[in-house]
């Protein structure tokens, strides 16, 4: 028998080839399985204080705080998002606010819903302070006509680039940023006749920088606080032109506080990593 030099290492070799790719395969599930599991994982609920000198004897509010639901197949379809109600019902918030995107139209979707089916749910929510939202850049693609119909309908106000007075805030609710309808100057100008702690709704953060030195609170959503992280903290995308400086969680400048809801479903692709969904409770109070 001939013997071929290098002959001896080849079963080792495939060895080692069928091992990476069993190892790989292995993390693949792996990471899917961790995806999956943190898309339908039960919102975590964020609680956060924000004092203020404006004193009042209804402070402290209690602010439930939603954003990106995206109502959609296969992750967030009307069922779940009921049951997310009935989880913000538990709460028991004075006012519910939604930093835009209820509705999706992403072409990876199982099943797409619309603007009625995806709002309806909303109905349910009991909050004493009422409920607002303000639109998201998914509005307005999908029809924001449609949109704001089914919310009405819902028993939910939109404000765009408009203010309302809710109990002892004033509530301002800036249009998207994203698709250039925001006017920041508009929206505080229609609070200025209004009384208590400014709070500013908006959909994208974006908007943070150009809020005037000690105006307050802003509430925001946008961008999914990453919607796919790296474990380690920051994500590769986070559709903020600030990058990761106002991606998630709280921000602290100029007098002003922001918080950016990581929010509730998804886009571009259905599923997450390494982000929960999160409900915000925001409690203004008295200093």
């Amino acid at each position: 028998m001939i013997h071929q030099p290098g002959q001896e290492q080849r079963p080792y070799r495939k060895r080692k080839r069928k091992l990476a790719l069993a190892i790989t395969l292995a993390l693949a599930v792996g990471l899917a399985g961790k995806a999956w599991s943190d898309t339908m994982a039960v919102p975590e609920v964020v609680s956060v204080a924000f004092s203020t000198q404006l004193g009042s004897a209804n402070l402290p509010v209690r602010i439930a705080l939603l954003s990106d639901i995206h109502v959609a197949g296969p992750d967030m379809p009307p069922s779940r998002l009921r049951g997310i109600v009935k989880q913000v019902n538990a709460l028991k918030p004075d006012l519910v606010l939604i930093a835009g995107d209820m509705v999706s139209e992403k072409r990876t979707a199982t099943q797409l819903y619309s603007a009625q089916e995806a709002i309806e749910p909303l109905a349910e929510l009991v909050a004493p302070l009422g409920v607002i939202a303000v639109p998201g850049n998914h509005d307005h693609w999908l029809d924001i006509g449609e949109v704001t119909e089914a919310f009405g309908k819902a028993g939910v106000s939109v404000l765009a680039n408009d203010a309302v007075q809710a109990g002892p805030l004033a509530i301002a609710g800036v249009d998207d940023d994203f698709t250039g309808r925001a006017d920041l100057e508009r929206t505080l100008g229609a609070a200025r006749g209004l009384s208590g702690p400014l709070i500013i709704l908006t959909h994208s953060p974006d908007i943070f920088p150009q809020v005037p030195d000690g105006s307050g609170l802003v509430l925001a959503g946008h961008t999914h606080c990453g919607q796919i992280a790296w474990p380690w903290g920051g994500s590769p995308a986070t559709m903020s032109r600030y990058g990761q400086r106002y991606a998630c969680g709280v921000t602290r400048e100029r007098g002003n506080m922001l918080v950016t809801s990581g929010g509730l479903g998804t886009s571009v692709l259905p599923f997450r990593l390494f982000t929960r969904p999160q409900i915000w409770l925001v409690t203004v109070g008295g200093s």
